[in-house]
């Protein structure tokens, strides 16, 4: 089943979307960008322009590194300059990078899972808040994970956890400047073939089967007993970015079949 769309959701109203260039990002970008939006496509990978190119006259790119602080920096200035500020930050770059048992990682790869699915979204909520502050408010949406609970994934875990505690400490923070902040915790999803793949070095022939032990404990944990699909972990996402929320700061969603994480 589709999802309903709005066409003037986000009119007036300008969109950072980060991690846009493949899945539950670029999904969200082109959708608030049919919805009105003046969006700008963040994402390291150059083919993020092509992703943009199907949102129109409505849509930007920028490419940047956002696992350092002058990447998440930079994206911001581009988007304040290009559109005339900044209303709304979907932090969605992250993503487990292997899938082992917690003994079988080396420190190296810890640091990796923390750098690729903390770091952007710590650092893009503090870039933007001067934006938000110029425009009177905003809203910043960090997808999550149910993750938080689960096998084989532990750095992710961490990761995940400590995007939720921004969330919800910021949220404290900011609410008397009027900024909402709230996050979806996205179960497993299915989703077309990457065309960066998450782990660049490859797979070994045990990491495929501790990938499979994940995929079965996911779907088990699920009610649903299957994965979402992008459409339904975007629909929520964008909810919560709209005016529709707007009494609501502070909330992680989980969207996992009924697994809360």
């Amino acid at each position: 089943m589709s999802a309903a769309r709005f066409h003037d959701r986000f009119a007036g109203k300008v969109l950072v979307v980060t991690g846009a260039a493949q899945g539950i990002g670029r999904a969200v970008a082109i959708r608030a960008a049919e919805e009105g939006g003046q969006v700008l496509f963040v994402d390291r990978a150059d083919f993020v322009a092509e992703v943009a190119a199907q949102a129109g006259m409505n849509a930007a790119v920028f490419n940047a590194d956002l696992e350092t602080y002058e990447g998440a920096a930079a994206a911001m200035r581009f988007a304040a300059e290009k559109f005339g500020g900044i209303d709304i930050l979907i932090n969605n770059v992250g993503g487990a990078i292997r899938m082992r048992p917690y003994a079988e990682f080396e420190p190296q790869q810890i640091n990796a899972e923390i750098r690729r699915s903390l770091m952007p979204t710590l650092y893009c909520c503090h870039a933007v808040l001067p934006h938000l502050f110029a425009r009177g408010g905003g809203t910043i949406v960090n997808v999550s994970s149910n993750a938080t609970r689960g096998i084989h994934r532990v750095p992710y875990s961490a990761a995940k956890g400590g995007v939720n505690a921004i969330t919800q400490s910021l949220a404290m923070e900011l609410a008397g400047r009027n900024i909402r902040v709230v996050a979806t915790a996205p179960g497993g999803t299915e989703a077309p073939p990457r065309r960066i793949p998450r782990n660049a070095a490859g797979d070994s022939g045990a990491e495929k089967g501790w990938m499979a032990d994940v995929v079965s404990q996911v779907k088990q944990s699920s009610f649903m007993k299957r994965y979402g699909t992008i459409e339904e972990q975007a629909a929520p996402i964008l909810f919560l970015a709209s005016e529709e929320a707007s009494y609501i700061t502070g909330s992680v969603l989980p969207v996992a079949g009924g697994d809360l994480g």
